[in-house]
């Protein structure tokens, strides 16, 4: 079982002030399903960046397996690591896809527990599925710390092809934030720089943006490996929700983090 690491920091411990504080995100934004193949969505906690994450959220179809590729920020575990697990949250236990799971089976991917027992970028998204869903849905959680593009592309294919022969209904979700600790102004051009790669889903140009202007979107392999693994499921267009930065929160702008929602149909 996959216990809470960030419970208590990132969103509330006890079930009904979770609740109440997903309320609170969702306040203002209607739920309409589309027919969403991919989405990116921001892994702060939720007083930061929960409002951003809900315009993804209130969007998304029910599926059968949700698919949720996070960076490694601990620096534990595999490079790229399946969690077979369990996870437990403040609102119930949700099971990983293990049928799915098996057709990883000598890949890229590697089962292992190790890098997802710290990790919150997953983690945090947990909640907002158990919101919208109930427990009605299953996991595949892939941790990665490696996210050079090569490496991404081969994760989103080996991902979206497992999927594929599991016939199941799945939706693919790449947790990341993007600028840290920039000025507002800094932050919100870079960041929408780079999001325009995403929209046009041109993962090669994704890379080279990011890396001519230094951009610290913690989740790009995720991003790429989500992009990816949408587009082998005839994923056309890209669109973005919401950009808001810590700023509006904390009222300090002089250095802030950056938070996007996008969704991909």
């Amino acid at each position: 079982m996959r216990q809470t690491t960030v419970a208590g920091q990132f969103y509330p411990l006890g079930p009904r002030d979770l609740k109440k504080e997903l309320s609170r995100c969702f306040k203002n934004i209607d739920i309409r399903e589309r027919e969403i193949t991919g989405a990116v969505i921001p892994h702060a906690g939720y007083a930061y960046s929960g409002e951003v994450a809900a315009h993804a959220y209130a969007l998304l179809p029910k599926a059968d397996t949700y698919v949720l590729f996070g960076p490694n920020h601990t620096g534990y575990g595999s490079a790229i690591a399946l969690s077979q697990e369990t996870w437990t949250t403040p609102l119930g236990e949700i099971e990983a896809d293990q049928e799915t799971g098996k057709l990883l089976a000598g890949s890229i991917v590697d089962y292992d527990e190790l890098a997802h027992r710290f990790e919150h970028s997953i983690e945090v998204q947990l909640p907002f599925l158990q919101y919208r869903f109930g427990d009605d849905f299953k996991i595949l959680p892939i941790c990665m710390g490696l996210q050079d593009e090569e490496t991404a592309i081969e994760v989103g294919q080996v991902v979206a092809n497992a999927a594929k022969k599991s016939g199941k209904r799945t939706v693919f979700i790449a947790s990341s934030d993007f600028t840290h600790y920039q000025p507002a102004k800094v932050a919100h051009d870079n960041d929408h720089y780079l999001i325009d790669s995403i929209i046009r889903k041109d993962i090669e140009e994704f890379y080279r943006r990011r890396e001519e202007k230094n951009i610290t979107a913690c989740g790009f392999g995720p991003i790429a490996a989500m992009l990816t693994a949408a587009m082998e499921f005839g994923a056309g267009n890209v669109e973005l929700l919401k950009y808001a930065n810590s700023g509006d929160v904390s009222g300090d702008y002089s250095q802030v983090v950056g938070y996007a929602a996008l969704v991909v149909e």
